[in-house]
């Protein structure tokens, strides 16, 4: 019994240092996924083209400069996107019963994140290239930004399985025109499109099973 006794702090204490590795490596990852997050700088509300003049020049491109989006035109791209625009925490895009069950995905060249609209910043889901997961179209792989706009279902209360498909496409799409409109008025090109591979960005991103994919926005300067 003596050598059992013996060992036995042995093992405590490996398994005590085991944790402690463990909780170290924790707190080195979660501070380089920090790290990583993008903090953009506030949003310019003011100037811009006419409503009328932005409405009569909004179109769809499907091709993209590789010339990537300043930080201040993809905040106040973002901005105008789903934005906080009220101190009640209202956005700048309409939502069925306020649910704000839309959650924009950002994929940049440089990873995939998602947009914090109460911080107006980027966090960062994954650090790698994942515009090739989106779809097939050449501009989700070409445009320098692609935006996915996907429903949390979970936000979206009692409502039945049809109110929650209905509603969340509807979100989604004014979401896409605010994204349309200011495209128009900052000279930029945009192309929303459905046909998404769902099951290859749902595991590129890490979806839950209650998030769905609505739409999709392929956004940049236009190829001269």
């Amino acid at each position: 019994m003596a050598p059992t006794l013996r060992h036995r702090p042995l093992r405590l204490r490996d398994l005590a240092m085991k944790g402690l590795f463990a909780a170290v490596l924790l707190a080195i990852a979660t501070v380089a996924a920090q790290a990583a997050d993008i903090v953009l700088p506030p949003p310019q509300t003011d100037g811009g083209k006419p409503l009328m003049q932005a409405l009569k020049e909004r179109r769809t491109t499907r091709s993209f400069a590789e010339q990537p989006l300043p930080p201040q035109v993809l905040s106040n791209l973002l901005w105008a996107a789903w934005g906080v625009n009220r101190p009640d925490g209202h956005r700048t895009a309409p939502s069925a019963r306020n649910w704000q069950e839309i959650d924009v995905y950002v994929a940049l060249a440089d990873g995939l994140y998602v947009y914090d609209a109460r911080a107006h910043g980027l966090n960062r889901v994954v650090a790698r290239d994942v515009r090739a997961r989106i779809g097939a179209q050449p501009h989700s792989r070409e445009a320098p930004l692609t935006l996915v706009f996907v429903a949390d279902e979970q936000k979206m209360g009692g409502a039945d399985e049809e109110s929650r498909r209905t509603y969340a496409a509807a979100d989604a799409a004014f979401i896409a025109q605010n994204v349309y409109l200011f495209c128009a008025s900052e000279g930029l090109a945009s192309v929303v499109f459905a046909l998404v591979d769902r099951p290859a960005f749902t595991q590129a991103a890490g979806l839950k099973s209650q998030q769905r994919i609505a739409l999709a926005q392929s956004v940049g300067y236009p190829r001269k």
